[in-house]
Parts: structure tokens; C-alpha cells; sequence
């Protein structure tokens, strides 16, 4: 069911790996969108521009003038100083009173998916914070909660493809026997424009993911396998993750900030426990395999 409306629909992150992606879908389907970024970046024509900081409370009312439905796209890791968990935090409440004040119907919310309680790595902590505090807000809060997302341009992405480039024999903590649902970055765009036209997933939490479940080290065998490399992977107990992160720092393009935030997190199985949206949104799912080659083919069309 396709709920257009004359106001706009504002993509926070707009610049960033899924807000992108996400603008194009949106633009394609027809609707007005405006991209909210901290600052100038290249966007699609036909839409609108602003710029405005989450932490800078006195930026956000422009944006949010005359929207309809927001995306909150943005997340604080890797970025500046002092813990992200404190700016994602102050963000998300920033946010909350500007829509308020805007008169903001709906908010649509992408974070990550993991177990709820007391050993969840401290990012997927701090984004279920953030889903918690939108929640509070005078709108209608959707919480789509994802597992790895892959795809060209992502960081998950580009720390396993560096890995298994650079290093034909890898020593690695345990946790990479954690399962996970990898899921398609053109899948989730699926999910969230989808989700903008089904008025039955307002106000409701969903878990998203790919039709394979996974550990670590079989995503990584399985991407090698596509690159026709062989990969030895020796999972130890005393490896460290924060010690692993550094290391995947040194090699990898990721941020260690970002490196140790991904492998913190896999200690947690992120699995999907509720798969209601598939009855709202039942889109075709792509394999692991398929989001691989297609993230491939897509960096090797940008020259990476």
C-alpha cells in the first residue's frame, strides 16, 4: 500500500553508506526527499539539501520543518572524541525534541540486531539505546533491527573483503564461530522504503536478515571461495577482541574505533528471533553468495 504525501521525507545520514542508497529508492518511487548531512555532499538531483548537525540542537528545526516521515540513518562510532555511546545518546534526544516540535508524524529507525540484556557488546548496546530514547517521542517509531549488512561501500563489507585479499592465514578469537543472519544492502533498502508505504509496520519492531545463518568464519571462507583465494583461519582462546581490532585496523581500510566496535560484537549472535515483516514485506531475500558478488561487481565498477 503506497502512502504518498506533499511534505517531505527527510533521510538523516543521507551521505552515508545505506542513506544514499536509500535517497535513490526514494526519489525512484516518487516521493519529495530532503538529505539532512553534517555537511556538503553530492546527492542525486531532485532532491533536497540540508545541513544540520544531531549535536547541535539549533540545526535540526530547518531540517525538519514540513516533514512527514524522518529516517534516522546516523550513528556516532569513529567519529571525534569521547565515547560514541554518549553522542549517539545526546543525539537521539536532540532529535526526539526537534520532531516533536516539528510536528514530525512518523520516524523510521535502523539499528542492530542482537540479543536483548547484559552481554551486548557496547555498540549494538548504545543502538538499542537509541532505539528506546526515539521511542519516547510524540511519533511513531519503526525499529528495523539488522544483522551484518553487506554490501559495497560498508564496513563489514570492506573488513572482511581486505582480510581475506591480505591475509591467505588468519588467526582469530573464538567468537568468530558466532552465528549471524548476513543480510543484503539492497534488501534493507527494500525493508525501509517498504516499510515507509505499510502503514501496519508503524510503531512496531522487526528483525531483518538474509536467508542464511552463518558463523564468521564461514562468511569468510565463502567470500574467498567467490575471489577463487584459499583462507586458513585459526581460531585461538587468548586473542583478545580489542587486541583483533588493532590488528584489523593496521590491515584493513576500517577505523580502528569502527574495528573494534564491529569484532566486540561478535560475541553476540544476531539471528533473527521474529520474522513477522516477511508477512508485511515478503520481498524476494538475497543469498550471502549473491551479496557478495554483487558488492563486488559494484566496487570493481568503481575502480576499488
Amino acid at each position: 500500500m503506497i502512502t504518498q504525501t506533499s511534505k517531505a521525507i527527510l533521510v538523516t545520514g543521507a551521505g552515508g553508506f545505506i542513506g544514499r542508497r536509500l535517497v535513490q529508492e526514494l526519489l525512484r518511487r516518487g516521493y519529495r526527499v530532503r538529505c539532512m548531512n553534517r555537511r556538503p555532499a553530492d546527492h542525486p538531483a531532485g532532491c533536497e539539501q540540508v545541513l544540520a548537525d544531531l549535536l547541535d540542537p539549533d540545526s535540526l528545526a530547518a531540517a525538519l520543518t514540513d516533514v512527514d516521515t524522518a529516517y534516522y540513518l546516523v550513528h556516532s562510532m569513529g567519529r571525534g572524541q569521547g565515547d560514541f555511546a554518549d553522542q549517539d545518546r545526546q543525539a537521539a534526544r536532540n532529535f526526539v525534541a526537534a520532531a516533536e516540535a516539528a510536528g514530525v508524524r512518523r520516524v523510521i529507525y535502523l539499528g542492530g540486531l542482537g540479543e536483548t540484556g547484559d552481554n551486548l557488546s557496547h555498540h549494538l548496546a548504545s543502538r538499542l539505546e537509541v532505539a528506546q530514547i526515539l521511542q519516547t517521542g510524540r511519533f511513531s517509531t519503526t525499529f528495523l533491527r539488522a544483522a551484518v549488512i553487506i554490501g559495497y561501500g560498508g564496513a563489514s563489507y570492506e573488513m572482511v573483503h581486505s582480510l581475506v585479499r591480505r591475509l591467505p592465514v588468519m588467526i582469530t578469537p573464538c567468537w568468530v564461530a558466532t552465528r549471524n543472519q548476513p543480510i543484503a544492502v539492497h534488501d534493507v533498502i527494500a525493508y525501509l522504503a517498504g516499510c515507509l508505504e505499510e502503514p501496519r509496520t508503524e510503531g512496531q519492531t522487526f528483525d531483518i536478515g538474509g536467508p542464511d545463518v552463518l558463523t564468521y568464519k564461514e562468511m569468510m571462507e565463502r567470500f574467498a571461495r567467490i575471489e577463487g583465494r584459499r583462507i586458513w583461519i585459526i581460531p585461538v582462546p587468548v586473542l583478545t577482541p580489542k587486541l583483533s581490532a588493532y590488528w584489523v585496523g593496521l590491515v584493513t581500510p576500517v577505523k580502528a574505533a569502527i574495528a573494534i566496535a564491529l569484532i566486540e560484537g561478535l560475541k553476540n549472535e544476531v539471528i533473527c528471533r521474529d520474522n513477522r515483516i516477511r508477512e508485511l514485506l515478503p520481498i524476494p531475500l538475497t543469498s550471502f553468495d549473491d551479496a557478495i558478488q554483487t558488492a563486488l561487481a559494484e566496487q570493481q565498477q568503481a575502480g576499488g
